[in-house]
């Protein structure tokens, strides 16, 4: 399998300039740009119908973008979508096994048609059924298996042929905690092994877990991108947490800084129940000057921290909508199936 290392990009695995794909009117992805690194997980976040699914299927030439251009692995989406397919794996949303053969056939099957001689294409299936603890159902049909068993399967398809590029497409949606944490281990296998991941998801702490990079789709544009922290920091800043040595100073501590004046300090709140002074701070010498003016004023402090928003919290100022871990992209499929 062909892996490009000196991609248009110069270290960019994947790269996309102003993609665009409409169906009649709507424009499910309009005008995004992306730049995913060499050997590493670009999470992509996104309300229902965002246009997450629509940009893997340009991506993995499944649909052909209306304008715009995309590289993965060297290739051009467009007019080398043959070699591509021959550097990607692809898990969608729902899996796609052959329900007629066995679990270890259909791994056997996609080997030989990635070209894998016969021996080899047998020690990857055998292998990856073990990876996904599917090794004792390797020979019942995969019709008899469970949605949870046929989603491992699904995704040892996708990694069969040791892909440069895999695309997940929420993959882990429906499956249990255990099952989940087996693949977030796999990613991060092939990660490991040089290969880079595009992976959409509704799942916060799928994206925290695995990605190094988000970038965040609405109604298919780009409204924003970074790592984690980073985009944390663009919508919420930092709150210190200042704990009491005795609760009963909660609110003497939220009075001391309220009017002592500090430079950019709109105040402080008392949260009772957690016993803890919370201050929004945007600044090392913020945190200084209220830690400062505490100890000065003679305030025994038994614990301090600071909290970032979460990423659900992030995703909500975001795009103004609330996460849902279920559930598919409906107008993007409707508009592909008609």
């Amino acid at each position: 399998m062909t892996r490009l290392d000196n991609g248009p990009g110069g270290g960019n695995a994947v790269e996309v300039r102003g993609l665009v794909k409409h169906f009649g009117e709507t424009r499910a992805v309009d005008g995004v740009d992306l730049n995913v690194k060499e050997g590493t997980v670009l999470g992509v976040l996104g309300p229902n119908g965002a246009g997450k699914t629509t940009l893997v299927r340009c991506l993995s030439t499944l649909l052909v973008p209306d304008a715009g251009t995309a590289t993965v692995a060297g290739y051009d989406v467009v007019r080398q979508p043959r070699q591509l397919r021959r550097t990607i794996g692809l898990t969608g949303q729902y899996a796609s096994v052959d329900e007629k053969l066995s679990g270890w056939e259909n791994l056997y099957m996609i080997g030989r048609l990635l070209d894998l001689p016969r021996k080899d294409a047998r020690r990857r299936a055998d292998a990856l059924l073990e990876r996904f603890s599917l090794t004792e159902a390797a020979k019942r049909p995969a019709a008899q298996y469970s949605g949870g068993m046929r989603r491992r399967l699904d995704l040892a398809a996708s990694m069969i042929g040791r892909p440069a590029v895999l695309y997940l497409d929420e993959p882990t949606t429906g499956l249990d905690p255990r099952t989940r944490n087996e693949v977030w281990e796999e990613v991060r296998r092939m990660v490991g092994d040089g290969a880079t991941v595009l992976l959409t998801t509704q799942y916060m702490e799928e994206a925290e877990q695995l990605a190094s990079e988000l970038t965040v789709i609405d109604r298919g544009k780009v409204i924003a991108e970074g790592r984690v922290n980073e985009l944390k920091a663009k919508v919420g800043g930092r709150t210190l947490q200042v704990r009491p040595a005795d609760p009963g100073q909660l609110t003497p501590m939220v009075d001391a800084i309220a009017h002592a004046g500090l430079d950019g300090i709109a105040g402080a709140t008392a949260d009772v129940e957690e016993g803890l002074v919370n201050v929004p701070i945007v600044s090392d010498e913020q945190l200084t000057a209220v830690i400062g003016l505490l100890g000065e004023r003679g305030f025994a402090i038994a614990g301090i921290d600071t909290h970032l928003p979460s990423l659900d919290e992030v995703f909500l100022a975001l795009t103004g909508q609330k996460t849902s871990p279920q559930g598919q992209e409906a107008p993007e499929l409707e508009e592909v199936a008609a």
